[in-house]
């Protein structure tokens, strides 16, 4: 299986279904340690991003993710929309076409190093980058083991998702959070967390 353009589009609407699902958690999530609008924004983000791709002719899965990266940056207040905007575009720009398993990872790594190049932030500050970094590495392990999209998508979504669980006990370096200093301990990422939702619509979609 190959991400094709119809993959994208159901992989960015499976997204902004479970940013909608999961607004008032990762809400609750912001408030603890944040501004306490991260559900709200990526809500409003997405919302936009939808009404984007209704009116996309697109010529390729790059196209869609392009421009859900686009819009994610004018939507989206706070550091989530550079950050996710930047990701998503850098997916888009890097992705090959066809998109094979291990060619969507190496999209899937441009779209981390557009996070950590704008965020500064390493594996460990309680970021986007604690979910993003071992999905990306289980991905490209699966594959490398002869995993299909959908079992290496799977793989990814589950080590995202044990990343947003493991930034409970680290103290923020980076963003809002870093400001509480040792308050920040105790309290999952928000970041992270929404990151993890993202690998697990990819995930969902990809699953025959």
């Amino acid at each position: 299986m190959d991400f094709d353009t119809r993959l994208a589009q159901a992989w960015v609407r499976a997204a902004a279904a479970a940013v909608g699902e999961e607004q008032e958690r990762l809400t609750e999530l912001d408030s603890a340690i944040g501004d306490g609008d991260h559900g709200s924004n990526l809500q409003r983000g997405f919302t936009a991003v939808l009404a984007a791709l209704d009116g996309l002719d697109p010529a390729g899965p790059g196209a869609v993710l392009t421009r859900t990266g686009t819009t994610l940056i004018s939507k989206v207040g706070g550091a989530s929309g550079p950050l996710y905007g930047k990701a998503f575009r850098a997916l888009g720009a890097a992705l090959p076409e066809p998109a094979d398993p291990a060619g969507f990872g190496d999209a899937l790594a441009a779209g981390l190093q557009a996070v950590r190049d704008l965020g500064k932030a390493e594996p460990g500050d309680k970021t986007i980058v604690d979910a993003y970094t071992p999905a990306l590495a289980a991905f490209r392990a699966a594959v490398a083991a002869g995993a299909d999209l959908p079992q290496a998508a799977a793989a990814a979504a589950d080590a995202a998702e044990q990343g947003a669980r493991d930034t409970v006990p680290l103290q923020a370096r980076k963003g809002r959070a870093s400001y509480l200093g040792p308050r920040s301990v105790g309290h999952q990422d928000p970041g992270a967390t929404s990151t993890a939702l993202l690998f697990r619509a990819l995930a969902d979609v990809t699953t025959p």
